[in-house]
């Protein structure tokens, strides 16, 4: 059975549970925006594609996030503040514990300019707001299986 849980902390934490026929265990996907609706809407967007999800809402939280639970994946929104997505994969790439972690840019910043940044800061591929779901299953699935 799915389940959709909300944390009582001051930030939210979605987690949807299932599994995917080609891992052997349920792969763990971090989600990182600051706006919780965009965090809710990865969450229902993931929920068919049998992965567990957990969310941060800044960057010192995904930091923290992927060096304590190791994600399969990072999805994570570039424009965040104090700390930008450019720095958090910058931080994990150099970081022996999460250099492998493949980090996918979820983010409103559509200019081939953009694009070329944020893939030479690191992240392992980008999909631009507002996303198609078959798209997002395409990439997710391309770093899962």
């Amino acid at each position: 059975m799915d389940t959709l849980q909300q944390s009582v902390h001051s930030e939210p934490t979605y987690m949807v549970t299932k599994g995917i026929g080609c891992l052997k265990k349920t792969p763990l996907i971090l989600a990182v925006d600051d706006d919780e609706d965009n965090l809710l809407l990865l969450t229902y967007t993931l929920e068919p594609l049998n992965c567990s999800v957990i969310t941060a809402v800044d960057g010192q939280t995904a930091l923290n996030k992927a060096r304590s639970e190791q994600p399969d994946l990072i999805l994570l929104d570039i424009m965040l503040y104090p700390i930008d997505g450019i720095q958090i994969v910058s931080e994990l790439k150099q970081d022996p514990n999460t250099k492998d972690i493949p980090v996918v840019a979820v983010t409103a910043l559509a200019r081939s300019d953009d694009r070329e940044r944020i893939l030479t800061a690191g992240c392992n591929d980008y999909i631009s707001k507002p996303y198609m779901l078959d798209e997002m299953e395409a990439i997710i699935r391309r770093y899962l299986c």
